[in-house]
């Protein structure tokens, strides 16, 4: 069966590296405060929508949301799995500082090389979250879907920890399907194995029912996490396109999830057209990671959910909002999942103290193309993964990323194979590791990253006195 081409894939995407050209005087139609519907799908890649360059997805109401707003190229999630980048949606806060660097409960890993650090489980009420900031400029906050922020995923209203201790009014929580459900959601056609139209029925209706005051709508997809299982025709019809593959890159099943996703965003946006509510609604799409499958996959970038390397942590993001930002805007700057916050309160009017957050705010990126001043973003996973990835940090200053294998840094960076470094500009798939030829670079930036992970007090792995390769081999 035929394959994309990956050289034609970057083609594609070559007119999105221009920074920020946004037209006209967006800033001036800006009318009041803007609702805000925060739309975060799971484990999405970039690669999986359409705008982002791939034929064989079908997002046609996501296409429209970016071609009706802005479309970042280098947008990242803070961490590479997703109860901890949610975090950092919810706080504004890097993962490391938050002690939550991993998905809950993760995974002890009790014989491997480095211990894994006594994290936290579930998000403090101790923390400000974003709902609890909005509330101060008199938003009402709604959350539809996946949460992962507490300490298991039975829903128990008022427990420390769930979305109504958070700041969210208005709750339903949904999680991914239970597995082997694939013959029935393949039989159905009017199933929702993912909760994506119950998810969205209750943010439609809690759009309606405050559509009198400012709002934060928070809805999260399970889709496209495993299990994949869809509606078998819609699979068919993916199975039968020349770019479909026999990995999962341009999988049918995750073809047809997709298209269940975009659907339903596209059900929202309607709604918001109907309700006299589009004008100045900030609409936010966004993954909380890579996806699952990104080694095998068709895509400029290498890696997968879990890993540091782009696959993982290099997201979609498109933002629209028609009183506030041009159409059709394209946006280079680097921005991460902790801006978020900092960003909205900013729309919002409402003031964040200076050092409460890790974030920094793009509003002005978006009404005028502004650009950040921030030196590096920062990511630290302490943690190994099911899929067999190892612990590892990493940080991107400019257009350089360095990533640090914390089992071979433990030996010492000079340690080969410990310290990878490579130019996004020029190999944005990270197949050229340059720390043997910039020694000095690489130094720099690690010595930059442990600065960083000192300052904000992350958790450090040490070597673990129960260690056997044997048993380790085998947990992974």
């Amino acid at each position: 069966m035929p394959t994309f081409d990956r050289r034609d894939f970057l083609g594609l995407l070559g007119g999105s590296l221009a920074l920020c050209a946004f037209g006209g005087n967006a800033s001036a139609k800006r009318a009041a405060k803007p609702n805000i519907v925060f739309i975060l799908a799971d484990d999405l890649g970039r690669h999986q929508l359409r705008c982002y360059g791939n034929p064989f997805y079908e997002t046609p109401r996501i296409d429209a949301l970016a071609a009706e707003g802005v479309r970042f190229s280098n947008a990242y999630a803070a961490a590479p799995i997703c109860s901890a980048t949610r975090a950092s949606i919810m706080t504004g806060k890097y993962p490391a500082r938050l002690h939550l660097t991993d998905y809950i409960p993760g995974n002890p890993f009790p014989y491997a090389k480095l211990k894994t650090p006594d994290w936290s489980k579930e998000l403090s009420v101790n923390e400000t979250t974003l709902p609890e900031s909005l509330a101060k400029a008199g938003y009402v906050s709604g959350h539809f879907g996946k949460w992962h922020l507490s300490k298991d995923k039975e829903h128990v209203p008022g427990r420390p920890g769930e979305p109504e201790t958070q700041g969210f009014s208005d709750v339903l929580m949904r999680e991914k399907p239970d597995a082997g459900e694939e013959a029935k959601a393949a039989a159905d056609p009017n199933g929702d194995a993912h909760h994506a139209r119950e998810i969205t029925d209750r943010a439609i209706a809690f759009m309606r029912a405050n559509r009198e005051q400012p709002f934060f709508c928070y809805v999260a997809h399970s889709l496209v996490h495993r299990p994949e299982m869809e509606y078998g025709p819609r699979v068919f019809k993916y199975a039968r396109k020349p770019e479909a593959s026999n990995t999962m890159g341009n999988n049918p099943v995750l073809g047809a999830m997709v298209e269940t996703l975009d659907n339903q965003v596209g059900r929202l946006l309607d709604s918001l057209k109907e309700l006299g509510l589009e004008e100045n609604t900030l609409v936010v799409f966004f993954s909380d990671n890579g996806d699952f499958y990104g080694r095998q996959g068709l895509k400029p970038f290498y890696g997968s959910k879990a890993d540091l390397y782009e696959g993982g942590i290099h997201v979609p993001l498109i933002l629209r909002w028609p009183a506030g930002i041009a159409a059709g805007a394209e946006c280079a700057e680097v921005v991460c999942s902790v801006d978020f916050l900092p960003t909205f309160a900013e729309l919002a009017g409402v003031p964040v103290q200076e050092g409460a957050v890790d974030g920094v705010s793009f509003a002005g990126t978006l009404s005028s193309g502004a650009h950040l001043t921030r030196d590096a973003v920062y990511w630290h996973y302490p943690h190994y993964h099911t899929i067999g990835i190892a612990p590892s940090g990493a940080i991107r200053s400019g257009h350089y990323k360095l990533i640090e294998w914390f089992e071979k840094s433990v030996d010492g960076p000079d340690r080969e194979g410990a310290l990878e470094l490579y130019d996004l500009e020029a190999d944005p798939g990270e197949r050229h590791n340059l720390a043997a030829l910039m020694p000095e670079k690489a130094r720099a930036l690690h010595e930059k990253l442990k600065a960083w992970r000192s300052s904000v007090g992350a958790q450090e792995m040490a070597l673990n006195p129960a260690y056997d390769p044997a048993r380790a081999k085998k947990e992974q």
